[in-house]
């Protein structure tokens, strides 16, 4: 059950006039009320008539207008209240039950107070209602509504439970605001996808993914082609900032401004710069020898790098330590970085991913002296790397993050979980479900490339291999009944073993980083592992060989096919590096 409230400045007549109406598309049907502060107001009935509507409306408006001039600037109360998909239908009796309990609680209409607000129930849809209030008391008192929406929100959990209803996650005051009707009517007319609010929220997380100062951060805002606002003090010291869409204007044809803090709570400029001095984001250069590949463009680099400090990231929220809650904040930037710069093929399923994992960002778990440097660096340098394509390497490298953010988001699912964070939780699942829809489109290419490798691989190298993975991953790991899924696996291990290392060693390297349980293919979570710990090419369309008596691979002429050689003793030297 989901109750929303929203306050306003007009007498009752729009807001009654509106319940009673035809709704905006002609959706409300049999409009009538279901309760009042009586039980004896005058019921207009089905789009009535002006007059009918302003009878009801007069009633409800007398404490207000007894007070005259010194009626609150705030005079209405608005509260719809709707049942979830998929539960069953109320009738009038109990929506009117209902009504009752939340005028109660949130201190509207206290059971017992004769002289409490007016308000009325409004039936004009089979699941939800609208209550509408006076803010005046009828002895002339202002109603006392502190905490209005966390009361109703309690009420509600305890309303689903009585009647059977689905049980919807409670919040804990951190998530951001949600847009107004108002603002969805708004951008409904004027042909927006998605209020101001929400594009706003997602444009200035998507400026400070990887920011490495207060600067930059609002250089990044103006490139997004946004109108930005420093409030200064007398100093010239910013003291916070505002953000508009050019365009979207008020009555008045000035421009509606959103500061930080009323799009999300840690997107106040005070959030921010704390996050921008304790984990600055420091410009790393692309390493040169062998990581320096000429076959890995800037963004294939990037997100391979990303990928390594991803995985550190799940494994510490796998600790279950509270300092994990700024690994929440890190992985968010990366997934912010990736939003804006990921092949068109996973973009939109990353954008999606990136709004529901930044409600788990957000919790009263604080780790202030956590550092997240390897996090924000990786998420600037995917934004400083620019767009990735989605082929070769930057669509396998981009396959191999996403495969290791689908670990983090449900390793942030359990974190949340053990602490009761329930909102949180849940949108961490979701982030995940859109990973993993992207990370299919990403994998689909390298991934049948890889299977082609390993069917192509001889006989007895291929059951050399198998040997080695059947006896090195465990069933408990959800090892693949059938040999054939192992394709891709085993055409990793050989390239790896041509590159210099024990594959056997290899594979346990890549086993004992973290716990595989949670990981719905296995096969490929440990593909992209050997893959990223081997440095081996992730779309290996002309696998290189190594150099007689060097332990690790080094460029050579392109070879078409892969010659299997003898297996290499692995020193401790060319085992692959722990991240």
């Amino acid at each position: 059950m989901i109750p929303k409230i929203r306050t306003g400045t007009d007498r009752s007549f729009p807001l009654i006039d509106y319940l009673f109406g035809p709704g905006k598309h002609e959706e409300h049907t049999d409009q009538h009320l279901v309760a009042s502060w009586n039980d004896f107001a005058p019921d207009p009935g089905p789009n009535p008539e002006p007059h009918q509507v302003a009878k009801l409306a007069n009633q409800l408006d007398q404490p207000v207008k007894a007070l005259g001039k010194r009626a609150p600037a705030t005079k209405i109360w608005h509260c719809s209240v709707r049942t979830a998909p998929g539960d069953r239908p109320l009738d009038d009796a109990a929506w009117a039950a209902i009504a009752r309990r939340i005028v109660h609680a949130t201190g509207i209409a206290p059971e017992g107070d004769t002289a409490a607000c007016r308000w009325v129930a409004v039936r004009h849809a089979p699941d939800h209602i609208h209550i509408a209030a006076t803010l005046v008391r009828q002895d002339g008192r202002l109603a006392g509504l502190s905490f209005d929406k966390r009361k109703a929100q309690a009420e509600a959990r305890l309303i689903e439970k009585e009647y059977g209803l689905r049980q919807l996650t409670p919040g804990d005051g951190t998530a951001a605001k949600t847009p107004t009707s108002q603002e969805h009517f708004k951008a409904e007319r004027t042909g927006r996808t998605e209020p101001p609010r929400e594009t706003l929220r997602q444009a200035v997380r998507q400026a400070l993914a990887g920011a490495n100062n207060e600067q930059e951060f609002f250089t990044r805002l103006s490139g997004q082609g946004l109108r930005v606002k420093l409030r200064q003090a007398p100093s010239g010291d910013v003291l916070g900032y505002s953000v508009a869409i050019p365009g979207d204007r008020n009555r008045d044809s000035e421009p509606i401004w959103f500061a930080g803090n009323t799009l999300a709570p840690d997107l106040s400029l005070p959030r921010i710069r704390r996050r921008l001095e304790a984990s600055p984001a420091n410009d790393t250069p692309r390493p040169s020898g062998t990581s320096a590949r000429a076959d890995r463009s800037a963004p294939a680099y990037r997100r391979r790098e990303a990928a390594g400090s991803a995985e550190h990231a799940a494994t510490l929220l796998d600790q279950n330590d509270d300092q994990a809650a700024a690994q929440l904040v890190g992985a968010g930037e990366i997934l912010d970085a990736l939003a804006q710069t990921s092949p068109a093929a996973t973009r939109t399923e990353l954008r999606e991913a990136a709004r529901a994992f930044e409600r788990a960002t957000r919790s009263h778990v604080r780790a202030e002296s956590a550092d997240i440097r390897a996090l924000r660096s990786a998420a600037r340098g995917i934004v400083h790397a620019g767009s990735a394509l989605g082929r070769g390497e930057d669509g396998g490298t981009t396959a191999m993050l996403l495969s290791t953010l689908v670990l983090v988001a449900l390793a942030a699912a359990r974190w949340h979980s053990a602490r009761g964070h329930a909102q949180q939780a849940a949108a961490s699942r979701q982030a995940a479900e859109h990973l993993r829809t992207a990370y299919r489109q990403a994998a689909t290419t390298p991934m049948n490339a890889m299977r082609e490798q390993g069917r192509a691989l001889p006989e007895p190298e291929r059951r050399r291999l198998d040997a080695t993975i059947r006896a090195v991953l465990p069933e408990t790991e959800g090892r693949p009944r059938h040999a054939e899924r192992w394709d891709a696996l085993a055409a990793t291990l050989a390239q790896a073993e041509q590159a210099g290392y024990d594959p056997d060693a290899l594979l346990q390297e890549a086993i004992s980083q973290r716990e595989l349980g949670t990981a719905q293919d296995v096969n490929d979570v440990l593909v992209w592992r050997l893959r990223r710990l081997a440095n081996l090419p992730v779309h290996p369309e002309k696998p290189r060989s190594p150099k007689a008596g060097t332990g690790r691979a080094r460029p050579e002429t392109n070879q078409a096919t892969i010659t299997p050689t003898t297996p290499a003793t692995t020193e401790p030297r060319n085992r692959a590096p722990r991240r």
